[in-house]
């Protein structure tokens, strides 16, 4: 399904970023991270490239916002995978981003993943 793309996972709950990361390499996918702060992201991102990312909303340092906005700007697709939804900032500026709330299975959110790579390959 993710056929060796390379999946940023950040996520701060240790047993979630476990299974995340789990079912991206059960579908082929190389697993970046995981990471529990915008910090770590960032610093990621700057430094190698990433085919999708999976993003917790709510982060050690704070919301997913500047991550979900680099993404964004750099046409990566990503989920944001939240027990909360969408920052406010976020959902103003991008009110159809996919969120997945929690608890899901990890397998439904790599599925959704998978749907929003498909997405960006028609378009």
């Amino acid at each position: 399904m993710l056929k060796g793309l390379p999946v940023l996972i950040v996520e701060n709950e240790p047993l979630i970023a476990l299974d995340l990361s789990h079912a991206v390499q059960d579908h082929q996918g190389i697993v970046i991270g995981p990471v529990p702060t915008v910090a770590e992201a960032l610093a990621i991102l700057a430094r190698q490239p990433v085919g999708a990312a999976i993003l917790d909303a709510k982060l050690d340092d704070r919301d997913i916002t500047p991550v979900a906005t680099r993404l964004i700007a750099q046409g990566v697709p990503f989920v944001i995978h939240s027990g909360t939804g969408l920052p406010a900032e976020l959902a103003a500026s991008h009110p159809d981003l996919p969120v997945i709330i929690k608890p899901t299975r990890p397998e439904e959110v790599v599925a959704t993943l998978a749907e929003q790579l498909q997405g960006c390959e028609q378009a």
